[in-house]
């Protein structure tokens, strides 16, 4: 998987391309008003945007993160220090200046850093004073030692065990598009699916079936929790808590919508979960 992290072919970079093209055609938010009131004679709120300051951006392994970052930095007038892996100073290196180098001179081209070295890090996590905010993207270890280092706000995600519950009421050729996507499109990103949750009364169906037929082809790996397991007679699953970054996810059945909520409450990790279903109440339930 971290192979696959790092690599950057050409169609992610023109899929990067394209990212960037849209950001900049996007309406400048600074400054942007979102509500006015007049609470008292002479005395107006306003509720506007504004750039949180000066960011610090710690990542692992992704270089394609360096340009996806720093262009919402530079949208959104935020001034941005970066701190990626080693295994990717070379193509971080390239990027940031690629970037650097189009920042017209008005900016400065000083408005996007690249740290270079580790051992800096621990100097820049002492500057509260001048870093407003703290966003390490990798992993739960990564995550957890930035936190006990910092006084500086800090904004991040431990794990990706992210999921995804077919509801007895799904549309199966939906559901079948949604989840290979989500598993095969990039699965060592920290947002794809993990775990595939599905309605007790799907299992042994034509659409389900197909499904998994079709993750199988494209090379996925299926582990069952007990039920799938005992059902399906699949490898059985050693933890529900569990990322697996690379072609495979977990597979289980669960009674109701309920029952998935329960489950993702459970083992999931809060990053991204959801619910492919036609039943407005099953949806709502989900989404509360």
């Amino acid at each position: 998987s971290l192979v696959a992290r790092m690599t950057l072919k050409a169609g992610k970079i023109t899929s990067l391309a394209e990212s960037i093209r849209a950001i900049a055609d996007m309406e400048d938010p600074i400054s942007h008003t979102l509500k006015k009131t007049e609470v008292a004679k002479d005395l107006v709120f306003e509720k506007m945007y504004c750039p949180l300051g000066v960011l610090l951006i710690i990542f692992e392994s992704r270089p394609d993160a360096l340009v996806q970052i720093a262009a919402l930095a530079i949208r959104s007038g935020n001034g941005l220090l970066l701190k990626g892996g080693k295994e990717a100073m070379r193509s971080n290196t390239i990027l940031h200046k690629v970037i650097t180098s189009v920042i017209p001179d008005v900016v400065g081209k000083k408005l996007i850093g690249l740290v270079k070295s580790k051992d800096e890090i621990a100097d820049l996590l002492k500057l509260d004073d001048v870093i407003d905010l703290v966003i390490p993207r990798g992993s739960n270890r990564l995550v957890s030692q930035i936190k006990a280092q910092t006084k500086i706000p800090v904004l991040g995600h431990a794990d990706g065990i992210c999921h995804v519950y077919i509801d007895k009421s799904a549309d199966m050729d939906m559901a079948k598009r949604i989840v290979l996507d989500a598993k095969v499109d990039y699965p060592a990103a920290c947002n794809a699916m993990e775990t595939l949750l599905v309605h007790k009364d799907l299992n042994k169906t034509e659409g389900l079936d197909d499904l998994l037929m079709e993750l199988a082809k494209e090379g996925v790996v299926i582990y069952g929790g007990p039920v799938a397991h005992d059902t399906l007679k699949i490898p059985k699953v050693d933890s529900f808590h569990h990322e697996y970054s690379s072609m495979a996810c977990t597979l289980e059945f669960v009674d109701d919508v309920q029952s998935a909520i329960d489950h993702i409450n459970r083992y999931g990790s809060a990053h991204t979960d959801c619910i492919i279903t036609t039943d407005t109440k099953s949806a709502d339930t989900f989404l509360q």
